[in-house]
């Protein structure tokens, strides 16, 4: 492509923090925002300068202006929006999880192959500066061969929107998936996980899940390591944290235990308190800058943004790699094959735990 990817955003929450990284790049330019409540979307459209707006993603996706969607809303919409605009021709960018169901995640890599677009899951932990540091950590020999992988996602759900209320704790894992098998190379091929504790049965009507934590043991297509995934949402004090831990051969990385406490790098039997490095020279100059940085003041900020003390500098990354594919002519490093897999894990992993811990394959989306 020579000229600029024109993106649209859905769903002004979180997606927000994206609009002035795509209106600074490069490459892109944002045509339109979509948001359901006509106020919010004049607000902010107003704020930042958007000409396009919608109050109807079915709207927004007819419009042949458009070549890319970027999808950041509620988790039951991400399915069909993203279906839907990948068969009205646009590339499509989504906030995690991919989908609810092994359904939805195989719709959505068949619409992207009938499509020939492009689809990109936003997972932000993959980009965030603690793991492009591990993976340097990883390349370079520091840590040797990977021998057991360890994620962690624990956040109360309090104050969220009601869909959130009891959903199952590992429908919401790609946080604590993603990095994990990111780093050993490899696609998960089975789980086994069990449930811990109980809920209120206020939050178990909704979805049905009963558990307070679950916790699974992944088995990798082609590759002798293992990873464990641990998950809550609800009824279980902890401070929020989005953690992975890589025990290597020479080296062992560990996710700092409480905020503030430092990420540890064990070399040998020697623990160390180690610094983490921004990765902004990665990056285009006009949105290095968003490294550090989101669009919201201390007092409006998105509890997305405040519990996960900014996604380690993740957006700006997330959306160069779009944007940049899409120029390109390349599949995104979060590929819809990717993206299912690390979606299914969480999927397979809530059925195991509601049938007892039997273990479930994750299907194959490479045929």
């Amino acid at each position: 492509m020579t000229q600029r990817v024109r993106v649209a955003i859905a769903g002004l929450g979180f997606g927000s923090e994206f609009i002035p990284i795509y209106q600074a790049h490069p490459d892109a330019e944002l045509v339109a925002v979509c948001q359901r409540t006509e106020s919010a979307l004049h607000e902010t459209a107003d704020r930042f300068g958007v000409p396009g707006r919608y109050t109807d993603i079915a709207a927004m996706l007819d419009d042949p202006d458009i070549d890319a969607v970027h999808i950041n809303t509620p988790i039951p919409d991400h399915a069909g929006q993203t279906v839907a605009a990948l068969r009205a021709g646009k590339h499509v960018a989504c906030t995690v999880p991919m989908a609810t169901t092994l359904e939805e995640c195989r719709s959505i890599v068949e619409a992207v192959r009938e499509s020939g677009k492009n689809y990109m899951m936003m997972e932000t932990v993959v980009y965030s500066r603690e793991f492009l540091h591990v993976r340097e950590l990883a390349e370079n020999g520091t840590l040797g061969r990977v021998q057991f992988l360890r994620g962690a996602h624990h956040q109360e759900m309090a104050g969220w929107p009601g869909y959130w209320e009891g959903l199952p704790p590992m429908h919401y894992a790609t946080h604590a998936v993603s990095p994990v098998l990111s780093l050993a190379g490899a696609l998960a091929e089975s789980v086994v996980c069990v449930g811990s504790g109980r809920i209120s049965p206020e939050l178990t009507a909704k979805y049905g899940s009963p558990f307070a934590v679950e916790s699974a043991l992944i088995t990798l297509r082609d590759s002798p390591i293992s990873a464990e995934i641990a998950r809550s949402l609800f009824e279980t004090a902890r401070e929020y944290v989005e953690s992975f831990t890589v025990f290597g051969e020479l080296a062992t990385f560990e996710w700092e235990q409480t905020q503030g406490s430092g990420h540890v790098l064990h070399v040998g039997e020697i623990p160390k308190t180690v610094e983490i490095p921004d990765f902004a020279h990665r990056l285009p100059p006009e949105i290095a800058p968003f490294t550090t940085r989101g669009v919201y003041d201390a007092e409006n900020e998105h509890l997305s943004f405040v519990q996960g003390s900014g996604h380690g500098g993740s957006h700006p990354h997330l959306a160069h790699e779009f944007v940049r594919s899409i120029v390109e002519g390349r599949a995104p490093a979060i590929n819809e094959v990717t993206a299912a897999n690390w979606t299914s894990v969480g999927i397979c992993a809530h059925e195991s735990a509601m049938n007892g811990g039997a273990r479930v394959a994750i299907p194959d989306y490479t045929a």
